[in-house]
């Protein structure tokens, strides 16, 4: 592959330390979640920086694809709900995903169809097919 753009971050101290974008628009405190043995607080994680990710380069893709199809889409809202839990198979953690999709004014049929090829075109979807479950749910 032939990379058109590269992001570059720097993470310190795991969990509970910080992330930066290399051209430092990206800067947050890292805190581990309550849920998951954290003292929590004001920060954020992997888990919803991931989501933040996944959700708006898999909106990009819709607007793609219904833009191929002749679809016009407006107020299109993609929630993107990432769970991490553990890995019966290592003793490890897993990640799962449910995009949440709201297409206002596009059948219900049709929206299914434009998710489903969204998925099919977005890169981060490629990246984890196979690796992680990922369930549409078209709203």
């Amino acid at each position: 592959m032939e990379a058109l753009y590269t992001a570059t971050a720097t993470v310190k101290g795991g969990r509970t330390g910080s992330v930066a974008s290399s051209d430092g628009v990206l800067q947050h405190d890292l805190k581990m979640p309550k849920e998951l043995g954290g003292a929590g607080g004001e920060g954020t994680n992997p888990e919803q920086l991931f989501a933040a990710g996944y959700g708006a380069c898999y909106e990009s893709a819709l607007a793609n694809v219904a833009r191929k199809a002749g679809v016009k889409l407006e107020n299109v809202v993609v929630t993107s709900n990432v769970s991490i839990g553990k890995d019966p198979t290592d003793d490890g953690f897993k990640l799962a995903v449910r995009l949440d999709v709201s297409m206002p004014g596009v059948d219900h049929s049709q929206a299914e169809d434009l998710a489903r090829k969204a998925h099919d075109f977005c890169p981060y979807s490629k990246a984890t097919r196979g690796n992680i479950d990922v369930v549409l749910n078209v709203v």
